[in-house]
């Protein structure tokens, strides 16, 4: 028994069970006989509530705290701590949206590579000197021997060059790769790459 409705309903209870006095059933719960007496005088707010559903209902991701920008340019002046409670009691709560969806099923496993040259991966890293410019790095590995191919490290990496810095690498010696792995975060530039590895 927290909450004075829920001792109002404990006294009613014993009063009517029992057949006692509210007195006495006050004094053995150990209540206050002014709370059990206690008829508020708090105003309906119908009017406020009202219009508080109708912009909740206009505006559907909008919590309390907009809701009570919105209400002030109307004219309706309440204090946030108010419209607060009547937002609870009113149930507005704005639900919180879910997680990111995920693709249903088992994904195909990758294939794992049995020789070398059979799959080359293409990653980019980024980071910044001491002066703040930042620069970027494009690894091309071998996914079987995990033999680093080439770095090309540059402070503006475009997928042109990388095609270069690629194709010096079979110059040098280096076979075709059969397919070419991309690392997702940088998914356009390095698909760039990947067409001259398909063109090739």
């Amino acid at each position: 028994m927290v909450t004075p409705d829920a001792k109002r309903e404990a006294v009613a209870h014993v009063v009517a069970i029992h057949g006692v006095s509210q007195r006495r059933a006050c004094e053995v719960l150990a209540v206050d006989r002014s709370s059990i007496r206690y008829r508020s005088i708090r105003p309906e707010d119908a009017a406020e509530r009202a219009a508080m559903k109708a912009v909740a209902a206009e505006r559907r991701r909008f919590g309390y705290r907009r809701i009570h920008i919105m209400l002030d340019r109307q004219g309706i002046v309440m204090n946030l701590k108010k419209l607060r409670r009547l937002y609870g009691e009113e149930r507005l709560q704005v639900r919180k949206r879910g997680g990111r969806k995920r693709a249903l099923g088992t994904r195909r496993p990758m294939a794992v590579p049995q020789a070398a040259n059979a799959r080359w991966s293409l990653d980019f890293v980024s980071d910044a000197f001491t002066d703040g410019r930042r620069f970027r790095v494009l690894a091309v590995v071998d996914d079987f021997t995990r033999e680093c191919l080439a770095l090309v490290a540059d402070t503006s990496l475009s997928g042109k060059r990388g095609e270069c810095q690629v194709f010096c690498v079979w110059v040098n010696g280096s076979m075709l790769p059969e397919r070419s792995k991309d690392d997702d975060d940088f998914q356009r530039t390095a698909g760039r790459v990947a067409e001259g590895l398909q063109a090739a």
